[in-house]
């Protein structure tokens, strides 16, 4: 069935919203795939024109649920290589993109043969932070080991990120991560990574702290560090962001209170929990509580753990208990979706559409990195061509430096 469908192994388990290893059981006939899973897989394919080629070529690491891809495909670029190991957004992602390329599930398996991964002008990852210390260099010459900043972060996922990067060694790169990653173990963590893309990998990196509230009505603060391989014109800091308290406010995302399932309405013992929780916090001096808030208002960050108690965005309603957001006001609030629409598929449980949207990038934020971003990329691929036509026979240099001029 996953041959007649033209699906590779990885392909088939986004297919049934399987992992990887179950399915590669499943087509090695270790194991017997049930009935529920050959239904998902004999199922047409939803309908998804495959996109012309890009004038850039790029690859999605950490994915997630496609924000960062959202941003570059706005501005032209073909995603040839996508990797998220997590079974339920991999199920989403195959839901809102047409796969048709290799979708990897752990990231590990390419970086440790990153030939596998395509040739791409821009890599792009929302690599998780995971801690590591800067190991003292004399205690690492004592034990013969090399005491390279990229072998520093070995262990983590950052370290695979930048085996990728150096082998590849792509135009351009966007990296995103949580704010606090400029501070985490006292600057450490952020040094050893600038060390890692400046100076082992030879990049120029500017990186940036760019808060949401000016393009959804959420506080969302996160950072971008962007990477071109050779020097350009780019410079991060022009990049023009709305002025604070001019953007959306959360009525531009709520749905009608007819739409909106009474499940979403905290029980009388969550609120009750709520209220407690925030009083004897606020009774010690502390700001810990739920944050309540009405269509006027600017969200707090939506978070991952938002399924357990919605208490960061509780929405106030009239003459009863607040209530959490809706999946698809999150998807609206993480601009997945427009104020007012509902195209993004949500094919998960509340509880994994919560945890995804809470994972995920603002996707106006992104889009607005990539189009300040494109015009050094277009120079710098433009410059890149040229050189390669320099080797080029007679002719052949001449029809591409004509288009070349042509086109550029």
């Amino acid at each position: 069935m996953r041959e007649r469908k033209g699906l590779s192994v990885d392909q088939a388990a986004t297919e049934c919203g399987i992992d990887a290893r179950t399915a590669y059981r499943y087509d090695r006939g270790q194991s017997v795939a049930p009935a529920s899973i050959l239904r998902l897989l004999a199922r047409d394919a939803p309908a998804a024109e495959k996109k012309t080629d890009g004038w850039f070529k790029f690859i999605d690491l950490f994915a997630g649920i496609g924000g960062l891809r959202r941003g570059f495909e706005s501005i032209g670029g073909e995603c040839v290589f996508t990797s998220e190991w997590d079974a339920y957004s991999r199920k989403t992602y195959a839901a809102n993109f047409p796969v048709d390329h290799e979708f990897g599930g752990d990231i590990r398996e390419y970086s440790a043969n990153p030939a596998r991964i395509p040739s791409h002008d821009v890599l792009l990852a929302g690599f998780p932070c995971q801690p590591f210390s800067i190991a003292g260099v004399s205690k690492k010459n004592a034990l013969g080991r090399p005491h390279g900043f990229l072998d520093d972060t070995q262990g983590t996922l950052f370290y695979d990120t930048a085996k990728i990067i150096a082998h590849h060694r792509p135009a351009a790169f966007l990296l995103e991560n949580v704010k606090n990653l400029e501070r985490h173990d006292g600057g450490k963590t952020f040094a050893t990574i600038k060390a890692v893309l400046e100076q082992e990998l030879g990049y120029h990196i500017q990186h940036r702290v760019i808060s949401s509230e000016g393009w959804v009505p959420q506080k969302r603060e996160r950072i971008f560090i962007v990477g071109f391989r050779d020097e350009t014109d780019f410079d991060f800091s022009s990049l023009m962001v709305p002025v604070p308290g001019s953007g959306p406010k959360l009525g531009s995302i709520l749905q009608s209170h007819n739409e909106v399932d009474s499940k979403y309405t905290l029980t009388q013992h969550l609120w009750d929990y709520l209220q407690a929780y925030k009083d004897k916090h606020a009774a010690a001096g502390n700001g810990f509580g739920f944050g309540l808030v009405g269509p006027n208002d600017v969200a707090r960050t939506l978070s991952a753990r938002y399924y357990k108690d919605g208490s960061e965005i509780l929405v106030a309603q009239e003459g009863t208990r607040p209530r959490r957001l809706t999946p698809r006001e999150c998807a609206r609030l993480m601009g997945f979706d427009v104020p007012d629409g509902d195209d993004f598929h949500i094919p998960v449980s509340d509880t994994q559409a919560y945890r995804q949207f809470g994972n995920s990038v603002v996707v106006p934020v992104v889009k607005a990195v990539a189009a300040h971003m494109e015009g050094s990329l277009r120079r710098a691929l433009l410059s890149e061509a040229s050189i390669e036509a320099q080797h080029l026979p007679t002719t052949t240099r001449a029809a591409v430096q004509g288009l070349l001029k042509r086109f550029g």
